[in-house]
């Protein structure tokens, strides 16, 4: 389909899978929502449209652009460590995705790729690999955030049985060059890297370059089989080891100390609450301990199949990370 229009696309990930897609030579139109910041980094060739997947009217402008020959990529989404992130959190992650789905039916939209997160997916005990799941459920996850794209997912895979041409994705933990709104792991890696990171967690979790999702998302939209889900992955490591490998590749001198799990979990409430007064960005909170503690082992295996996904080593990832920090590129 040469014709894609994508949500959240001044996002991390939304700006990445937009200039991938323009790469391939896909005319794309962008979501924007009026006054944003970042709409002036989208890539060069993007058409950008107002509106907010909040307001379904908002969004015909936006949807006078698709018909059956069109793909919508749905990436707007909050990703949110928060024990409490507020309604905006589902408004947009299910609200949202309930607007997407009325506006494809309304003007017969060719396909639909949701990207969901393997927060959605309910964790399997430790030992195992997770792989896409036959039931996707908030009462089967953990965390706001979690529960919020689980039941967003649940409303895309409900409306492929109805017919859609729809298809979902899990990205695990997103990590990369280029994340301008500094994300939990850019926050952190930027604060370690200056020096004003005195402890990290001990724990791990599969992270995945942001480069390798936008590349799977566009195969997805080619290949990917209605009302299948296909999880994204990258490699698990430990928290440690990234920073440890981010003090190698910067030179930095300054030593990598981590708590353990079990006292992070305790200190985390009281550092939660003291980052929202400051008005800090969260990346510690007793949800991201959580994760941390998670079995975070998933496998790609059916995106390798069906479309060919295969992601690059962490340590590559990590290297562009590090040398994109240390070029000043965060706001």
């Amino acid at each position: 389909m040469k014709r894609t229009l994508i949500t959240g696309a001044t996002g991390f990930l939304g700006r990445t899978v937009t200039a991938e897609l323009l790469s391939r030579g896909a005319e794309v139109y962008t979501l924007v929502l009026k006054d944003d910041p970042l709409a002036a980094a989208l890539p060069a060739g993007a058409i950008p449209v107002e509106g907010d997947v909040r307001d379904a009217a908002s969004l015909s402008a936006f949807f006078e652009n698709a018909d059956p020959e069109a793909c919508v990529i749905h990436c707007a989404g909050i990703v949110s460590v928060a024990s409490k992130p507020g309604k905006e959190l589902w408004e947009v992650n299910v609200g949202g995705t309930r607007n997407v789905l009325r506006m494809c039916s309304l003007y017969g939209v060719g396909k639909l790729l949701f990207v969901s997160s393997v927060h959605a997916i309910p964790e399997s005990p430790r030992g195992t690999t997770i792989v896409e799941p036959p039931t996707v459920s908030p009462a089967l996850v953990a965390g706001e955030y979690g529960k919020s794209k689980a039941a967003a997912t649940r409303l895309v895979l409900a409306a492929a049985r109805e017919g859609l041409d729809a298809c979902v994705v899990f990205p695990s933990g997103i990590v990369g060059p280029g994340d301008l709104s500094g994300g939990s792991f850019t926050h952190m890696l930027q604060s370690f890297l200056a020096g004003r990171l005195p402890l990290a967690v001990n724990g791990g979790y599969d992270f995945v370059d942001v480069r390798d999702v936008a590349h799977g998302i566009a195969a997805c939209a080619e290949r990917g089989q209605p009302g299948q889900g296909y999880i994204l992955s990258g490699h698990y490591v430990s928290i440690r080891a990234l920073l440890e490998g981010a003090r190698e590749i910067s030179g930095a001198k300054h030593p990598v100390r981590c708590l353990p799990l079990g006292l992070a979990g305790r200190i985390a409430p009281f550092y939660e609450r003291h980052s929202l007064r400051e008005g800090e960005k969260l990346f510690f909170t007793p949800y991201s301990v959580a994760v941390l503690a998670s079995n975070g082992h998933f496998s790609h295996q059916a995106a390798t199949r069906a479309f060919g996904y295969m992601p690059r080593p962490i340590r590559t990832t990590l290297r562009d990370t590090v040398s994109w920090l240390q070029r000043g590129n965060m706001p």
